[in-house]
């Protein structure tokens, strides 16, 4: 199976970005890092290279997309209680996020999205681990 992943989203502005999710509890691995984009860990094998929008572009032929206007991708990361969506989109909107949707409870799992300050969707959920449909 796939050993790491690294998830590459374009931002404007790399000083922003990184305040924003430093105040959201994250932490960026710096021998990624710099002035063109920032390394920022959600677990030992996943990180998400939030790439200035211009260097971003060098990876690609195709033009980047607005995510305030178009929708590129859902990223979406769980935790381990309701509670910790709950406060972390909470903090999110709270340091400059829109939340896109209501909060959504499925029983097995609920969810509750926000837009980063470059439009980007986080679905963020818990997943009832316990949970077994009926036959």
């Amino acid at each position: 199976m796939v050993p790491q992943l690294f998830i590459n989203l374009a931002v404007k502005d790399v000083e922003r970005t990184k305040t924003f999710f430093t105040n959201l509890g994250f932490q960026f691995n710096l021998e990624y890092s710099n002035e063109n984009g920032l390394c920022m860990i959600l677990n030992d094998n996943t990180c998400v290279m939030l790439l200035k929008e211009e260097f971003f572009q060098s990876f690609t032929n195709k033009p980047v997309s607005d995510a305030f206007k178009t929708t590129e991708t859902l990223i979406s990361p769980t935790l381990d209680t309701r509670e910790a969506v709950d406060a972390l989109v909470d903090k999110a909107v709270s340091l400059g996020a829109k939340e896109y949707n209501p909060p959504k409870d499925h029983g097995f799992m609920y969810f509750r999205v926000f837009e980063d300050l470059d439009g980007h969707q986080w679905e963020w959920s818990w997943l009832n681990m316990d949970y077994r449909p009926e036959n």
